[in-house]
């Protein structure tokens, strides 16, 4: 039992994948903190591209 305990300890394969899964969670963090500051900023961006789109098309909604 006790080669066990420490071959688990030891072995550093999983390891990658928690850093990975830590980066990917931190990302989401920011791009959830970056969306939420600047959420009306980017509505009128959008809105103002889609009226120029409709006008381009010669459509109105």
């Amino acid at each position: 039992m006790s080669k066990f305990l420490k071959a688990f300890v030891r072995d550093e394969r999983g390891v990658s994948a928690m850093e990975y899964a830590i980066l990917a969670g931190i990302i989401v963090v920011a791009l959830t903190a970056v969306g939420t500051t600047f959420k009306d900023s980017m509505t009128g961006i959008f809105d103002n591209l889609i009226n120029k789109i409709n006008a381009a098309g010669g459509k109105t909604s």
